[in-house]
């Protein structure tokens, strides 16, 4: 995996994936939005208002998929040292909290008709509150120091401590009596969902999920575009004034030298 983490092999490789991953999400995302929209059917119970599940629970997905990647990344960043993982890991936390934030919004637009009330102290709620709160600690946690890298260790720390969460959010429903309604597709005796809506379901979780690898991709690519953009600054910074003092320097030792020739 290292040598995937040399700067100019990601630039290189991503440079040459992106028009295919965003070719590809594009397609997923008119399919899968056409499919949601027009193509599946109408609930028997919930009318059309069960159109916000296609938005809905792709997000929720993501906000937790992105959580374990950005974890995944912090304990790279801390044990293997790995060069891109904290870009990676802090590229990460704002797509999963946007995610995140979406579930909770689509959430209330789907439990107020459905439940009577926009919200409630529900036990999947809940953990999805708090993971949205993890996010935005971690985001302010990263950027809180002067040094970078206490910022990056202090991070880290705070997303692996965090990814506990991770489960709560998926079995709530199990270990709790919630009013959230039971997992339909991740079951162990096969989705529960009829074919009709769970094909346009899986096609925009896909389609959120090359969503995430395309801005994943773009702010990684950016911020090593900064880091030596501030490296070539950095070093014509030094070049002046290694050139300044040289010109100093040589221009002290002439004056030396025509005052010792007067003499």
């Amino acid at each position: 995996m290292h040598r995937f983490a040399k700067p100019s092999v990601f630039l290189k490789l991503t440079g040459a994936m992106m028009p295919w991953m965003v070719a590809l999400t594009v397609i997923l995302t008119v399919v899968g939005l056409y499919l949601a929209l027009i193509g599946s059917p109408v609930d028997y119970q919930q009318g059309n208002t069960v159109r916000i599940m296609y938005i809905h629970v792709p997000a929720a997905w993501m906000g937790l998929f992105c959580y374990v990647g950005m974890a995944l990344c912090g304990a790279m960043s801390l044990i293997w040292k790995h060069p891109l993982a904290d870009i990676c890991a802090r590229a990460t936390a704002p797509v999963g909290a946007t995610f995140t934030a979406l579930t909770l919004i689509t959430g209330s637009l789907w439990g107020e008709p459905m439940w009577g009330t926009w919200w409630v102290w529900d036990a999947r709620l809940t953990s999805m509150l708090i993971l949205l709160f993890l996010y935005l600690g971690y985001i302010a946690l990263v950027n809180a120091f002067d040094d970078p890298e206490r910022g990056s260790k202090a991070g880290s720390a705070l997303a692996l401590v965090g990814v506990v969460n991770v489960p709560i959010v998926k079995f709530s429903v199990d270990w709790w009596n919630t009013l959230h309604q039971p997992a339909s597709v991740a079951r162990m005796d096969g989705p529960s969902i009829d074919p009709s809506m769970l094909a346009p379901l899986l096609i925009m979780a896909f389609a959120f999920t090359g969503y995430y690898f395309i801005i994943l991709v773009l702010r990684v690519r950016l911020e090593l575009n900064q880091r030596r953009i501030r490296a070539l600054q950095l070093s014509g910074l030094f070049d002046e004034r290694a050139a300044a003092n040289g010109d100093d320097d040589a221009l002290a030792y002439d004056q030396g030298h025509n005052a010792g020739a007067g003499k």
